[in-house]
């Protein structure tokens, strides 16, 4: 439910800010006070089109805020509504709420933001699906399209939805067994060749046969092996710097005949370790540590020394390796991780293409196994929606009798295609909802037969009954009512005001028997001024409501003849409210 709406600088609406109530919501005001930019906020709320001449004139940005309270709405759209806030990383306010926001620049730039953080405009757009639907001229132009009757149709039973994935399901699995198959076919001399070029590849790699991180060892290998002759000097040196020329062979040595850094740290801790002094023999026990230390690194020289390479032609060999890894480097990957990965998919490739005769049959027999599972999830679900269709054209045509349009009936004609060819994605039927002016005459398609005050009865008359499998969302009909009056209009207004039962729905009007019928009353008005036009949005109280009314009836606002009309008005749409009952 929307709880407030905030609009700053939006058309001739410099601030505004509604609380908006459960039930029905009129919004009224003379032609070209503003009414048109409260939907235009909502609009962008709902991740419309930002359009920067919209912007009020002299500011350099637009901004509209809203306030959404997810309490009543069905499970799944709470659920819903909760992942895609927790995915955007949208956080409740502190009443417990989601704040939407929108801003558009003069520039026409705009930003979004839910729940303080800020999100793609699609992303309010996947919020407020579920939670605000604004229905307008353009939305009744959208009813005539073939994909929103089905879509409407899909969404008044339930029962169609769970048929309509399993077909989603074997549909695809359909099609890409029949892509498979034609790029088999129809390419077989390009996958051939795919194939030679594969297996030479995969042989290539294979002959080297590359090890994961050979390359960084080669590096270090090599590196060694064209300084040997320098690390081994170095190596020496420092052995016999703590050994003595004898550890190496001889080798070495100072020419002095120095003693060596083991056999002086070793007697100096020989000399301290008998002192009577605590302190020395503390020092003396500091010097068996550094001897100690002495004798591992002089093991590990040692060891350095006897790893090193010796052979003069290895450095030959591993240098042609790292020539031979350079190859493939160069072809299938920067390095020899690169290469195997390249080779492992190289090799799944290979394995899935097969254009023997026998692997096209096979293929073919797939197609056929997924197109017989296909057509059968095809025809339940065809069956489930020429089943809905009959409730829901009864429904419909019933809603339309009730709204001053007694003998025209609404039929929901499902065209289903026979060839598996001409199944698309959301089934193999065509809804398409015709409208008949009495049972005499031959129902005809809403986009040649309807007008446009049909048109909008019969999308209030969907909406009234499409509803009734959901509650707490909030309904949005901007001049819905346009070309309709009399009893039909008064009619319109009964419905909307059951369809505020069980949703917050709010209307924007110029019909007083619709107006009526609001639980509250909202008024739009216009100060035009001698360098500027603004508008307000203010809520009327009882007397007010009657001036407004009078005013809506014939502009007769200021005569009493005109207030006891709108009184009277009023207080037979307020008991007529009064008499409804839950669902009614």
């Amino acid at each position: 439910m929307l709880l407030d709406l905030t609009i700053d600088n939006l058309g001739v609406i410099p601030h505004s800010h509604v609380e908006f109530a459960p039930g029905l919501t009129v919004l009224t005001g003379e032609t070209g006070a503003g009414k048109t930019m409260v939907v235009t906020g909502l609009r962008l709320l709902t991740g419309g089109r930002a359009d920067a001449s919209k912007v009020r004139t002299g500011a350099d940005h637009a901004s509209v805020q809203g306030s959404f309270s997810t309490e009543g709405l069905v499970d799944g759209a709470s659920h819903a509504v909760a992942t895609l806030a927790e995915d955007a990383g949208a956080e409740l306010d502190e009443n417990g709420d989601y704040l939407a926001a929108r801003s558009v620049k003069a520039t026409g730039r705009s930003r979004a933001h839910l729940g303080g953080r800020t999100v793609p405009a699609a992303t309010l757009a996947d919020f407020t699906a579920h939670v605000l639907t604004i229905h307008g001229q353009n939305d009744q132009l959208r009813l005539l399209s073939p994909a929103e009757q089905l879509s409407a149709l899909d969404s008044f039973d339930p029962a169609i939805a769970p048929l309509r994935e399993a077909y989603g399901e074997s549909f695809s699995a359909w099609r890409a067994a029949v892509k498979d198959l034609k790029e088999r076919t129809e390419k077989r001399r390009e996958l051939a060749q795919e194939v030679d070029r594969l297996e030479f590849a995969i042989g290539e790699i294979d002959e080297v046969d590359p090890q994961e991180g050979e390359d960084a060892e080669l590096v270090e290998t090599i590196n060694r092996l064209q300084d040997v002759d320098a690390l081994r000097e170095a190596a020496e040196e420092a052995v016999v710097a703590i050994d003595g020329a004898e550890s190496v062979g001889g080798f070495g040595g100072s020419a002095d005949g120095d003693a060596s850094a083991s056999s002086l740290v070793g007697a100096a801790g020989a000399a301290l370790t008998g002192a009577s002094d605590g302190q020395l023999r503390e020092l003396g026990n500091q010097l068996g540590d550094v001897a100690a230390i002495l004798s591992d690194v002089s093991g590990e020289l040692n060891a350095y020394l006897s790893n090193l390479p010796s052979d003069p032609e290895e450095l030959d060999r591993l240098l042609q390796r790292q020539q031979e890894l350079k190859a493939l480097t160069r072809k299938y990957a920067p390095d020899a991780a690169g290469i195997i990965a390249w080779r492992a998919k190289a090799a799944k490739r290979l394995e899935s293409i097969d254009t023997s005769a026998e692997a096209i049959e096979e293929l073919k027999k797939a197609v056929a196994s997924h197109e017989k599972s296909m057509t059968a999830a095809a025809s339940k679900l065809t069956a489930a929606r020429k089943k809905a269709a009959k409730a829901l054209e009864k429904a419909v045509t019933g809603e339309l009798r009730g709204l001053a349009m007694p003998k025209a009936r609404i039929v929901v004609a499902v065209d289903s295609a026979k060839d598996p060819q001409d199944f698309a994605r959301d089934g193999a039927d065509v809804v398409e909802l015709r409208l008949a002016p009495n049972d005499a005459l031959e129902p005809q398609p809403l986009a040649s037969s309807a007008s446009g005050g049909e048109l909008s009865r019969v999308m209030l008359a969907l909406e009234v009954i499409l509803s009734e499998r959901r509650s707490g969302a909030t309904l949005v009909f901007d001049e819905v009512d346009a070309g309709v009056g009399g009893r039909a209009a008064v009619e319109i207004g009964r419905r909307l005001a059951r369809l505020a039962m069980n949703n917050q729905v709010i209307v924007v009007t110029h019909l007083p028997q619709v107006a009526a019928y609001a639980d509250s009353h909202l008024h739009v008005s216009k100060n035009v001024g001698d360098e500027s036009v603004t508008s307000g949005v203010q809520l009327l109280g009882d007397d007010d409501r009657v001036d407004e009314l009078a005013r809506m009836l014939a502009g007769m606002d200021d005569s009493a003849t005109g207030r006891a009309h709108a009184a009277e008005l009023l207080s037979k749409a307020k008991a007529d409210v009064e008499g409804f009952s839950p669902r009614a």
